[in-house]
């Protein structure tokens, strides 16, 4: 293992040195070499089979039989610029990398309550009934395995199908069977992790994190510092298996983790996907700090029923949620710089539960700028979104680009994708760097890494040779 991932940064690096110095010397034929195909059987695993979980898989089985169209999915309906704005060359990022397709993929899960898929869909109330209704011998078949969840950490549900074992280790042990169980009875070929499971309580970074003998220490000790989520991703980067985490728990966040998905070439990404309130923030917050006008306060206030909402209702829950969303304005509008325009903003969050909306979130922003000569101005912001609605096409894309990056080898050995950012409230960055927020930054990171790895050249927009 050691002798391969050496001899696969070595590649990278030199691939990076033509890029940059040749542009497009490198054919796209020979950079495909350095993609494995995409043939065969995707599995994908998740974590908690509630609201996003059951949309997503619901809504590619509808999308596989025609019944609708993978509306919001970068992957399915988004395109490509490639070379000058004259060349006319704009393929669909499907048709341009190898992406698994959606036939392709099969599915298992975990979750604490008995309920197959479509019993769980029915519940979360996202969907139609009448589409589920269309849906049901699929979604009947995929049943829950037994999950591995402590209540401690996850305060306001509870349910019966949990696994049982003496130390965690145990239970990390179970989750590796199920694994290997999944693939060889699904027939997959390759394997994603996708937590979309409940927010646990904050847990700052301790001991037990900071390298895999420490963190198997604790395990067998049954040390409070590991979560469950912590024991899925444990697990499966142990099985070599590329974990995304859709929620603001560290989970893979960590420096152990960081070690295991190099070691493994298991790539990890995360964390909270990126949906209503926050998407705002990064659509809004770079326009503001691009006409340089200045933010005195905004005050962001949720109120959500379903599940997730019932989930941070707990106090221990909400603060890792908290923590996800304060920390993008900060990023984005970088008040070290600007002293003038962003020193004193006052940024707060609130996320009331309120079970008559279900699934239907409204977030609402009261925003406070000032503009020339320091002249106040209001922004409100009320967005009535379906949170699941808006996750979903989040999911899919993660599962097919990690699984791309997987297959290419200047990808999987680099741990963390930082390319994926443009997915999360809270983007995991090498230690010691600062997240990339602004939503359409993160979007040219996505588009010129796919262009990296075909050969093409970067796209910087700077549009002077037009004029020579």
């Amino acid at each position: 293992m050691a002798t391969r991932n050496k001899s696969a940064k070595t590649a990278s690096k030199s691939s990076r040195v033509e890029v940059k110095s040749a542009g497009k010397a490198n054919s796209s034929a020979q950079q495909d070499g350095e993609i494995q195909s995409a043939n065969g059987k995707l599995g994908v695993m998740i974590p908690g089979m509630g609201a996003v979980a059951t949309t997503f898989v619901a809504g590619v089985e509808a999308i596989r039989k025609g019944l609708a169209k993978p509306i919001g999915s970068l992957t399915q309906m988004g395109t490509v610029r490639l070379g000058k704005r004259t060349d006319g060359r704009s393929p669909k990022i499907k048709e341009f990398v190898p992406l698994a397709g959606l036939d392709d993929l099969v599915f298992t899960g975990w979750d604490i309550f008995e309920d197959n898929m479509y019993e769980a869909a029915s519940n979360a109330g996202v969907l139609d009934q009448r589409l589920l209704d269309q849906l049901k011998p699929f979604l009947s078949s995929v049943t829950p395995r037994s999950a591995v969840f402590d209540h401690n950490y996850v305060k306001k549900i509870d349910g019966p199908n949990v696994k049982k074992g003496k130390t965690k280790m145990d239970l990390a042990e179970q989750l590796r069977d199920d694994i290997r169980d999944f693939k060889k009875t699904s027939r997959a070929s390759r394997l994603i992790t996708m937590w979309c499971g409940s927010t646990e309580s904050y847990i700052a970074a301790g001991d037990a994190h900071q390298s895999v003998k420490s963190f198997e220490k604790a395990l067998c000790e049954n040390d409070e510092m590991i979560a469950p989520s912590m024991v899925y991703a444990y697990a499966s980067l142990m099985e070599g298996v590329p974990f995304a985490n859709g929620a603001p728990n560290l989970t893979v966040d960590l420096p152990v983790m960081l070690e295991l998905s190099r070691k493994n070439e298991a790539p990890i990404c995360g964390k909270d996907f990126k949906t209503g309130q926050t998407l705002m923030k990064t659509i809004l917050a770079p326009g503001f700090k691009a006409r340089m006008l200045g933010l005195s306060g905004w005050f962001s206030t949720n109120i959500l029923g379903n599940r997730d909402g019932e989930v941070l209702d707990d106090p221990g829950s909400f603060k890792t949620k908290e923590e996800s969303k304060l920390s993008v304005l900060e990023h984005i509008l970088q008040p070290e710089l600007y002293p003038d325009l962003y020193g004193k903003m006052c940024h707060k969050v609130r996320i009331n539960y309120y079970p008559p909306r279900g699934d239907n979130k409204e977030g609402w922003d009261n925003i406070d700028i000032f503009g020339w000569l320091g002249y106040p101005m209001q922004i409100k912001v009320d967005f009535l979104c379906r949170d699941s609605i808006l996750a979903a096409p989040i999911v899919l894309d993660l599962v097919l680009l990690m699984d791309l990056a997987k297959r290419s080898s200047e990808l999987r050995s680099l741990g963390i994708q930082e390319w994926l950012s443009f997915y999360f409230k809270s983007p995991m960055t090498v230690p010691g760097l600062y997240p990339e927020h602004d939503l359409f930054i993160q979007l040219m990171k996505l588009k010129n890494t796919l262009r990296h790895l075909k050969g093409e050249e970067l796209i910087t927009h700077l549009g002077l040779e037009y004029y020579d």
